[in-house]
């Protein structure tokens, strides 16, 4: 891929020549979990989402199966 004369398998790297992971790795990945958990949160403050408690009270009654045919 040749875009605009940018080899990304040739510059990628660099970014950890400004972002050494050591240090910045984990608030990082922290950021990307709060920004996930404040996500969820409005989703779920809108009703959007998935609740196990009304899952559970709304699922339909099991239904036996029927008897299995006797060959004669």
């Amino acid at each position: 891929m040749n875009v605009f004369d940018y080899k990304p398998l040739e510059k990628d790297y660099r970014i950890w020549l400004v972002l050494n992971p050591a240090v910045w790795l984990m608030p990082i990945l922290f950021a990307v979990l709060a920004v996930a958990l404040v996500v969820h949160a409005y989703a779920w403050s809108l009703g959007i989402g998935f609740s196990p408690v009304e899952a559970v009270a709304e699922a339909p009654a099991a239904v036996e199966a029927a008897p299995a045919a006797v060959a004669e």
